[in-house]
């Protein structure tokens, strides 16, 4: 009887202890520059919002009929950045997410992941597998998941469009959240809330449309982010590349240093391992 009742109390306090937690596999994460992103998840390389002009050959945000943007060149050569792509992300179709460079250069057999409104840019482009994500798709068990969000005030939007971002998930990876070009609203809180994402990427650069309103997350909103989802690392990007970003860098790093937050913000070409 007595050997019975410790091997009760050896099984009950073996189905006690905690569980192992499973070791995530690596994700890396190259920003370009501004939006443009280098993503190794899961086997599969995503180039986002691919921008590959030099500097000053697309339109000004802030001087009009002269070409101002990109403000700084590309750090590492076009043959690299686009080596290896197996897919493209398009958060939307703005000339500073999706250029003509990358119109013309981008091998238009890599398939390429979109919000539906988008679909018929990248297929006029020559692309000839477009994706459109309305809610959610997959990628050899990839999932591929758009979120919304808001580029700016009410009063902006009509003017600037739709946007998305997306979710990337697979069991033993960190989901990862591109957030896109947004600005802080109760939709982007709710979606780190029902993602519970491990890496989140903010476009932080501030940029203020026609002078007046402010269509991206600031460093203060930024900084809301990294409050929001704590165990998360939160990578800002989107800065010091456009004439309208206001928000720099050091403006990032300085709320993230006061407030003991964990946010990256890399430097054009640098990679980030996960």
């Amino acid at each position: 009887m007595k050997s019975l009742v410790l091997l009760v109390l050896v099984l009950l306090t073996s189905c006690l202890k905690p569980q192992k937690e499973i070791a995530m596999e690596n994700v890396q994460v190259q920003l370009i520059r501004n939006a443009t992103l280098k993503i190794t998840y899961a086997g599969k390389t995503f180039l986002v919002d691919p921008v590959l002009g030099k500097k000053h050959s697309f339109m000004s945000f802030v001087e009009p009929d002269k070409n101002l943007n990109p403000t700084v060149d590309l750090p590492v050569s076009i043959a690299d950045i686009t080596k290896d792509v197996d897919a493209l992300l398009i958060t939307h179709v703005h000339p500073d997410h999706f250029d003509t460079k990358a119109m013309e250069v981008l091998d238009k057999n890599i398939p390429v992941y979109s919000q539906v409104f988008d679909s018929k840019a990248a297929q006029d482009a020559g692309f000839k597998t477009v994706i459109p994500v309305n809610e959610k798709v997959e990628l050899d068990g990839i999932q591929i998941i758009r979120t919304g969000g808001q580029h700016g005030p009410e009063e902006t939007l009509e003017m600037l469009g739709k946007v998305s971002g997306f979710v990337l998930k697979k069991e033993n990876y960190p989901t990862l959240y591109i957030v896109g070009d947004c600005i802080w609203t109760e939709e982007i809180e709710q979606t780190i809330k029902a993602s519970q994402p491990d890496v989140i990427i903010t476009n932080s650069g501030g940029a203020v449309f026609m002078g007046q309103s402010r269509i991206l997350m600031d460093e203060h909103e930024t900084a809301k982010v990294a409050q929001t989802a704590p165990e998360a690392t939160v990578i800002a990007v989107h800065m010091e590349a456009l004439d309208h970003c206001a928000t720099t860098r050091d403006k990032v790093t300085a709320v993230a240093s006061e407030n003991n937050l964990n946010i990256l913000v890399p430097a054009n070409g640098e990679v980030i391992n996960l």
